[in-house]
């Protein structure tokens, strides 16, 4: 007898014919139990009767017991998952429940005969007519539910994979950006622009009227007394006045504190000396523009002049930064050096009064009614150190002892600063607050708020009921799966690696400056400076631009390898959703738009082979998006030997997509219609092509649409016709005609016609176009003429 524990049954059917025929073949692939008990839990059917089976004792060279269920004739059976048979439990033998509407009917006498199945017994089952659909029908259930399960662990285990790849990238990226903020730290620091980062400027607002204040007292105290009791700073800390004294001051000591004291303590004799020798600096330099300021009664015309000269440069030196270069400048001055002993009296003094002024306040954790907490952002202490571990000999020194609330702010400031808001591989976040969804550890914000606090507030005080639909938007947006086009991100390293200058790209190459010609003639020099001037800021454009290109192949390349990411989304104040990753996303520019698809591809279909051509000629632009719809998809078929050319070599073919305005974008739309146009059926081609559908004036499409008005609804495309309308065109073509009438008139009587003359030629759509979009946003007078 066969124990139940053994017994590995499988089963296969044919669910389909199984519905229209109610006889159904049970064949044993090895000697089965003398009974098998068919559980109602898996064959409801049964009821609360058994089927008893009798077997012949002869054996199999099958390891495991198998059920197979046929129908008769045995014919193209799909098998499914083994525990569909849930147990056989052995039953007495004696046992002779029978089941109603179901009886054994024979035993095949020439098994070999059918099918082959030698050595094998059969039996036949009737059902009754109302058990085929629902046996078969929770069976398929079962399976389906099975199958859905192992999917799942599929998937499950891909996507802890690629959550835990998502978790270290964004841990990671972390810790590499406050590494590299500590590295922007020490480079503002040294070139004294650390007062620039964001936190240092919001300390600076609370820290410099006090300090000023104090600075102010120190200074009267220390005039009023007698020589003999003033303090040895005092001839000193009366030469700069106090605010520019107290700005000295916070700019030396917050670099310093910039500059990587992880203990955030900083020795006493190097910050006052550093504050020394920036306050002496800026005495001289004080001094200097002070005597060339006057004009004394036997100066000259030339030594006036002489003056004048010495005083731009080193006004300009200053500004440039360059601070060593402009005490070269005024050396000659005939003052004494201060030397580092009264360097370091006035600098701790100073130092004294901006412990005393400045000040930290803590989160308020209490109620709005208590006082507020305040406590001082710098302490001064004693620090011991030993010569070596173990050493008996000891060195005390003092120190500044930055509060921890400033070196926490510092971090936070670097945090939000530098974040690297990357394309996730997961799904982002559901939205459900203001700052609850997104990114999985980095700071996400459903608004750009820039900074404002009332916006903030705000924001946070939204509920969810309120603002789901928004979340439901945003995340709708966030769960759209992108990847990287590769066949345009190889054309476009082609493109970058032989210089750029080409399909929209920047020239990696500088512009040469002109030299400086050797002749004086003044309007030469003037023409030189000008076209230097020029050069430079071309250059600086350039690296921009060649910054900004490297940056969104730089993630191109990190991403080109996945089989998709995602795009955590945001609103700015208008309501507009963006992606939060800055450089490579679908909003960009034509390169990020042409390199990114869509990760999930559809097939094309009828209407899409359709509106694929029209996208395409709409990416030519160049007037063909103006033309109707038949127009435009005449303009496609009577290029397709270019098309299909620029697909198949776009680096050394004709380049007919190197003309169009969106040149990468271009060529993605040629590469998927050449596949389906070659491909034997067009229609079921796979695509991930984006098709854009672009609005017009969005904002006048709004005004249109509540005030109903025909008119303007035309202008914007609300309502169907012939040809796309264009209002920009329109209103450009309006404020010309006005123009034009203005310039006819009089200029002594109407002051307009003089300045209509002028500009009439300057009107175009371009220069329409940004004050009209704008106009719905609030656009203020100044804000078009800018």
């Amino acid at each position: 007898m066969a124990s139940a524990a053994a017994a590995s049954p499988s089963l296969s059917l044919n669910p389909t014919s199984h519905f229209q025929h109610q006889t159904s073949l049970v064949t044993w692939l090895k000697p089965p139990p003398s009974s098998a008990l068919f559980r109602r839990k898996t064959l409801p059917f049964f009821e609360r009767h058994s089927l008893p089976i009798s077997a012949s004792s002869s054996s199999s060279s099958s390891s495991s017991t198998s059920l197979s269920v046929h129908e008769k004739p045995i014919s193209n059976s799909v098998h499914f998952h083994g525990n569909l048979i849930e147990s056989f439990e052995n039953q007495d033998s004696s046992y002779a429940g029978t089941i109603k509407g179901a009886s054994l009917i024979e035993e095949l006498e020439n098994p070999v005969e059918r099918n082959g199945l030698s050595g094998r017994r059969r039996l036949f089952m009737q059902d009754p007519p109302w058990i085929s659909a629902l046996f078969l029908k929770g069976l398929s259930k079962m399976v389906d539910q099975t199958l859905k399960i192992e999917r799942k662990d599929i998937d499950k285990r891909k996507f802890d994979s690629l959550r835990r790849r998502q978790v270290k990238e964004e841990t990671e990226a972390w810790e590499r950006m406050v590494d590299e903020y500590r590295d922007l730290e020490k480079e503002m620091c040294e070139k004294n622009l650390a007062p620039n980062l964001p936190y240092v400027k919001h300390m600076f607002l609370g820290w410099f009227q006090p300090l000023k204040d104090v600075i102010e007292r120190e200074q009267k105290l220390q005039k009023n007394k007698s020589k003999k009791v003033r303090a040895a700073y005092a001839p000193h800390i009366e030469l700069l006045p106090a605010d520019k004294m107290a700005v000295i001051v916070m700019h030396k000591m917050m670099g310093l504190v910039m500059s990587g004291h992880e203990d955030g303590c900083i020795q006493v004799v190097q910050a006052a000396v550093s504050i020394g020798i920036a306050i002496e600096q800026e005495v001289r330099i004080h001094n200097f523009l002070k005597r060339t300021r006057k004009n004394n009664a036997g100066d000259s015309q030339e030594e006036l002049k002489e003056k004048q000269l010495l005083r731009k440069r080193v006004n300009s030196l200053i500004r440039r930064k360059r601070i060593i270069d402009a005490l070269k400048v005024v050396k000659s001055e005939g003052t004494k050096p201060w030397g580092r002993a009264t360097q370091a009296k006035l600098g701790s003094r100073l130092l004294e009064l901006l412990i005393e002024a400045a000040y930290v306040q803590p989160p308020l954790t209490q109620s709005g009614d208590s006082i507020p907490e305040f406590r001082p952002a710098f302490r001064h202490r004693f620090k011991t150190v030993t010569k070596y571990p173990g050493s008996k000999l000891v060195r005390r020194y003092g120190v500044i002892e930055c509060d921890s609330l400033l070196l926490a702010g510092l971090d936070k400031s670097a945090k939000h600063m530098l974040i690297p808001y990357v394309p996730m591989l997961v799904p982002p976040k559901r939205w459900k607050g203001y700052d609850k969804g997104g990114y999985l550890f980095l700071p996400s914000y459903i608004m750009r708020t820039h900074g404002s606090k009332k916006q903030q507030d705000a924001l946070k005080d939204i509920s969810h009921k309120t603002a789901h639909r928004v979340f439901e938007a945003l995340d709708t947006l966030g769960n759209t799966k992108w990847r990287v086009n590769r066949n345009i991100l190889d054309v476009v390293e082609r493109l970058w690696a032989d210089g750029g200058n080409i399909a929209g790209l920047v020239n990696r190459e500088d512009v040469p400056i002109p030299e400086k010609p050797s002749s004086e003639d003044p309007e030469e020099l003037q023409s030189w400076k000008w076209s230097a001037r020029k050069a430079n800021k071309i250059n600086r454009e350039r690296h921009s631009l060649r910054c900004d290109v490297e940056l969104k192949l730089s993630v191109a390349r990190k991403m080109k390898d996945e089989e998709g990411f995602y795009y955590p989304h945001n609103l700015d104040f208008r309501g507009r959703a963006y992606p939060m990753h800055p450089h490579l996303n679908h909003l960009s520019s034509d390169l990020c738009r042409g390199t990114l698809e869509f990760a999930e591809g559809r097939p094309l279909g009828k209407s899409g082979l359709h509106w694929l051509k029209i996208h395409l000629a709409n990416l030519y632009a160049g007037g063909v998006e103006k033309l109707s719809h038949d127009a435009r998809l005449a303009f496609v078929e009577n290029h397709l030997d270019d098309i299909m050319d620029s697909a198949e070599n776009p680096i050394h073919g004709k380049r007919w997509w190197l003309k169009a305005e969106d040149p990468f974008q271009c060529l993605a739309a040629c590469v998927i219609l050449t596949q389906a146009l070659k491909s034997p059926s067009p229609y079921s081609v796979i695509s991930h092509l984006p098709i854009h559908q672009d609005g017009s004036c969005n904002g006048l499409q709004h005004y249109a649409a509540l005030g109903r008005d025909s008119f303007e609804a035309a202008a914007v495309n609300l309502v169907a016709g012939e040809k796309p309308a264009d209002v920009y065109s329109e209103i450009s073509r309006r404020v010309h005609e006005i123009m034009k009438k203005d310039s006819s008139k009089d200029p002594e009587s109407n002051p307009t016609a003089a300045l209509a003359k002028i500009l009439i030629t300057q009107v175009d759509r371009k220069l329409v176009k940004q004050t009209v979009m704008t106009s719905v946003y609030g656009v203020t007078y100044v804000g078009a003429r800018e």
